[in-house]
């Protein structure tokens, strides 16, 4: 399939930096969210990370403004008509996300390929709010999009291989490094991997073995990791985290690994949720 123009649903972080990736890939991009000031942020965000691209000497302001002129920002749906790829990239949530895949699959010409960024959801399950079942996969990119070189491509049970080896194909255009999830298990790869050492790193605070600045530290000098846990949540926030892991719970048979420390409850609670939102590990 030539690919041309793509439609991506949400202009957060991940939205944003999506759009981002499929205009320096050639496509022109339509980047659609339900508010302009999100649709704003999301535009004024690309051209941040680009303009710090230029005082670093990794783009030209050609370069700049030609990614900027492929992009589109709309609260309108029906402008993603024309697409011929589709990424979402909206909260975290399988009933938001399935009234967007419902909306799109309505929407889009048969042929379209309509891919979700979520982190742990169920393909299938997404997958099921269409009529296009086996066009529907996942598209994992990690934060910051533009940067990362990790794609997650998930099949869900009815996706099929030319929708997959698209994905990919899209991936390695976007210069990614795509690696398959062939069961449509919750957390996919990274996640399943990740999330039980987050668990692990609260129990030990609530725990009282060692301090937060520690476990971050002995992770990253013991363990060789760039970020230690801690950071890393504040990072991409606790709320996020705690959404995961409460997923992963409710779907790996409420087993007690997986079960979110009281900690996490609590900093949720008071509204602590990291710090792109004011507060996180490190204030409390």
């Amino acid at each position: 399939m030539d690919i041309k123009k793509i439609g991506v649903v949400g202009s957060g972080v991940m939205g944003s930096g999506i759009a981002q990736l499929a205009a320096q890939s050639g496509c022109t991009v339509v980047m659609q969210d339900v508010a302009d000031e999100f649709v704003k942020n999301g535009l004024g965000s690309i051209e941040k990370f680009l303009a710090k691209g230029i005082e670093r000497g990794k783009v030209t302001e050609g370069q700049k403004n030609e990614v900027l002129s492929r992009i589109r920002g709309t609260t309108r749906i029906e402008d993603l008509k024309d697409a011929n790829f589709i990424i979402e990239a909206v909260f975290e949530d399988l009933k938001v996300k399935q009234e967007v895949f419902e909306k799109i699959d309505g929407l889009v010409a048969p042929e379209v390929i309509l891919c979700t960024n979520t982190s742990s959801i169920s393909i299938t399950e997404i997958a099921s709010a269409t009529k296009r079942p086996h066009k529907v996969a996942g598209m994992h990119f990690f934060n910051p999009a533009q940067l990362m070189k990790l794609v997650e491509v998930i099949r869900g049970y009815h996706t099929s291989d030319e929708t997959i080896g698209t994905v990919i194909d899209l991936a390695k255009r976007m210069n990614k490094e795509p690696v398959e999830v062939k069961n449509d298990s919750p957390g996919f790869i990274v996640n399943r991997i990740m999330m039980p050492h987050f668990i692990e790193a609260i129990r030990i605070v609530e725990e009282g073995i060692a301090t937060v600045e520690d476990v971050d530290k002995a992770v990253k000098l013991g363990l060789n990791y760039p970020m230690g846990p801690f950071e890393l949540m504040d990072l991409t926030g606790n709320d996020i985290a705690h959404h995961v892991i409460e997923y992963l719970h409710n779907e790996l048979n409420k087993e007690l690994k997986w079960s979110p420390p009281n900690l996490l409850k609590t900093l949720i609670r008071g509204g602590r949720l990291g710090r792109k939102t004011g507060g996180g590990w490190y204030d409390y």
